[in-house]
């Protein structure tokens, strides 16, 4: 009786499974609705490993996981989850050649590049994220010349992935990098992009710049004299 008297309050019998107890008068307010949306987030990656909930579950975490406080560490740590949104990758990739996207195709494996990006970005699981090479099942998609919306918009939201990976200025990342085909493949993607890809253009520049920065064009063969991106990067 005295275990049961101490156990935490969101595991007491009187609350359903993942939700907290509303019986104590402190968890009004802010705490209240910090844990109403991490139950709603859990609850929501929880429907990512049910294929029949999944695309609702991908365009509703995606729309509001900048209000999922810790979204990515749930992600990573949730079982199955990082390996539902590598299958929607996956599953995309007979439509890549010859090029058959559908806009509704590429809405929903965008919506799961974007919980990509989360993971990618936070610093408990971007180590993570790059030790089980994952950037990798994003290059076929950054090696399509189509320009169709589809295939922008997926070129476009894989970047943000990558870029996301940049941000900090760590070695690790660097060197995975440039270890694979990554420079090359986003430096053609600015080179044919349309107008709808200014902006991420822009982006994509400055992490390119400041990697070369940091690292020298030496280390980077296509960059070298005569390969005809050099002038990309000119600011």
């Amino acid at each position: 009786m005295k275990q049961m008297m101490n156990m935490p309050q969101n595991l007491s019998m009187n609350a359903p499974f993942g939700l907290p107890s509303t019986s104590n008068p402190t968890s009004a307010g802010v705490p209240a609705t910090k844990d109403r949306k991490m139950a709603s987030a859990e609850h929501l990656v929880l429907d990512l490993s049910n294929p029949d909930l999944r695309e609702s579950a991908l365009l509703e975490l995606s729309k509001k996981r900048e209000l999922f406080q810790d979204l990515a560490p749930l992600l990573w740590n949730s079982f199955g989850t990082i390996a539902a949104l590598l299958q929607e990758i996956v599953c995309i990739y007979p439509v890549l050649s010859p090029p058959n996207l559908t806009p509704v195709q590429s809405n929903r494996v965008c919506n799961a590049l974007a919980l990509l990006q989360c993971v990618a970005s936070h610093p408990d699981t971007r180590m993570l994220f790059l030790n089980a090479h994952i950037p990798l099942y994003l290059y076929p998609f950054l090696n399509t010349t189509s320009k169709s919306r589809p295939f922008e918009y997926l070129r476009l939201t894989s970047l943000g992935v990558i870029g996301a990976l940049v941000k900090v200025d760590d070695t690790e990342v660097i060197s995975f990098l440039l270890s694979t085909e990554i420079i090359p493949l986003c430096l053609r993607t600015m080179e044919m992009g349309s107008e709808l890809s200014k902006t991420e253009d822009q982006t994509t520049r400055r992490w390119l710049q400041q990697l070369l920065h940091n690292v020298g064009v030496s280390r980077v063969p296509t960059l070298q004299a005569g390969a005809g991106f050099d002038h990309m990067l000119v600011s």
